[in-house]
């Protein structure tokens, strides 16, 4: 489905937005990028590629009211890291309403894998507030659910360990984990976007692949050329991280993170599902420690 109407994106300069951005732009359809700050390179980038940049702020509804103006659906994320998880709740909320004052058609809003299972975990449970008032209204709705971002390894502390031959983890050694690319995200979004009526009101957990942490390091030596080793981080220790997410990893080590990526396979083969090995070999990964 292609009109002239655009669709907006949250998070558009970051990962899971921008894979998605990127990816609807080079599929032909006109995409609003949605930013706090629409002077920032990674802005600057989405424009020269054809996407229309504006300012929006979860912290102003009326600015997201604003910048969605003519828009016929919107992707939605949220986060509560820089805020927390009530404040993610609101927001996420706050922008439904701004999508439907807007005259919004469709909406997608990436939840997390699990949300709608009673958790415990505070950044699940947030997501799951805005997905029960989104199932509540008359928009045309889609949810969907991420597993662990394969994306975050490549970046920041877990990076660094990752030079140092570490994978550390508060998890058991057997405790298989789904994992998921943003293309993928990118990808499966795309798909509910631009054929609407195909997953018009379902709520879909997403992942490409379930493996152990020793079975992530395994596939990260084979990548980086030496040794890697899975750490288990004691549960006490993941206290340091911040109780959301020691809260996160204790779920994920006492009940898990399944997905059934068989069934995704089959159904949705267009997304063209990264397998962890699959992911890294298109990583931008150092080539020396």
């Amino acid at each position: 489905m292609q009109t002239t109407a655009p669709i907006a994106v949250t998070g558009a300069t970051g990962t899971q937005g921008g894979a998605l951005a990127r990816l609807l732009l080079d599929r032909g359809h006109p995409v609003r990028a949605l930013t706090r700050h629409p002077g920032s390179d990674a802005a600057r980038a989405l424009a020269a590629r054809g996407a229309e940049v504006a300012q929006a702020d979860f912290a102003d509804p009326a600015s997201i009211k604003d910048a969605l103006q003519g828009c016929r659906a919107l992707f939605l994320m949220t986060t509560p890291f820089g805020t927390d998880a009530d404040t993610e709740a609101a927001q996420g909320i706050a922008s439904i309403d701004a999508a439907i004052a807007a005259g919004v058609e469709q909406l997608v809003f990436s939840s997390v894998a699990h949300a709608d299972r009673g958790t415990g975990v505070p950044h699940f449970d947030s997501k799951y507030a805005v997905e029960r008032h989104l199932a509540s209204t008359d928009l045309d709705w889609t949810v969907i659910g991420p597993a662990k971002f394969m994306d975050n390894y490549a970046s920041g502390y877990a990076a660094r360990l990752l030079k140092e031959g570490k994978l550390a983890l508060p998890l058991s050694p057997g405790r298989s984990i789904a994992l998921v690319c943003a293309e993928d995200i990118a990808g499966m979004a795309a798909v509910a976007l631009t054929d609407p009526g195909r997953l018009s009101g379902r709520r879909i957990d997403i992942a490409g692949e379930e493996l152990t942490g020793p079975e992530q390091a395994a596939a990260f030596s084979a990548r980086l050329g030496w040794p890697v080793h899975f750490v288990p981080v004691p549960h006490e220790q993941a206290r340091a991280w911040g109780e959301d997410l020691a809260a996160m990893f204790a779920y994920f080590d006492n009940v898990g993170l399944d997905v059934d990526t068989a069934a995704l396979r089959e159904e949705f083969p267009e997304v063209g599902w990264h397998t962890f090995a699959d992911w890294l070999g298109t990583g931008n990964w150092p080539e020396e420690r």
